[in-house]
């Protein structure tokens, strides 16, 4: 992450591993409706009963949902341009979330469909599509788990006294 801040809570969660972006990325938007409430509102779903609607999910679930994602600055609550009733839209944090999403979009692709199998499609504004999504080192080599490696943070022991 940036020096953008993901939301107020950050200090007060309870981290499942607080040394790792993954772990910490996990527990803030890792379940499948929160996931899948970012997909929604980046497809431009903004009202609760359209997320409801696309997803299937029980109220209760996605209300807490919502809330979390709120809480955590990925979504933000703003008035309808009506005035009726609030919506939910992603905030750059939210937006931030593109390229993972992608990331799994992509890999359910390759793995998650029998050959043949129709799915959607991701489509770039001149109606291509996307490429794949392949990370690259500063070299421009192809990077993998095989060729990567996590430098972890030196636990430091308070000494007694």
């Amino acid at each position: 992450m940036t020096s953008q801040s993901a939301g107020p809570e950050l200090a007060s969660t309870h981290w499942t591993d607080p040394e790792c972006p993954v772990a910490r990325a996990v527990d803030l938007v890792g379940d499948r409706w929160s996931l899948l409430i970012v997909r929604d509102a980046m497809d431009g779903v903004r009202a609760f009963t359209d997320f409801q609607r696309s997803l299937g999910v029980a109220r209760n679930i996605l209300s807490d949902r919502l809330r979390r994602l709120v809480a955590h600055g990925i979504l933000a609550r703003e008035i309808a341009p009506s005035g009726k009733r609030q919506e939910y839209v992603l905030t750059e944090v939210g937006h931030d979330l593109f390229t993972a999403v992608l990331a799994l979009r992509q890999w359910g692709e390759r793995h998650a469909f029998a050959p043949g199998e129709a799915h959607s499609v991701l489509l770039d504004d001149t109606a291509a599509v996307v490429p794949e999504l392949r990370p690259t080192g500063h070299g421009g080599q192809d990077l993998s788990d095989h060729n990567t490696r996590v430098r972890k943070v030196e636990r430091r022991h308070r000494s007694a006294g």
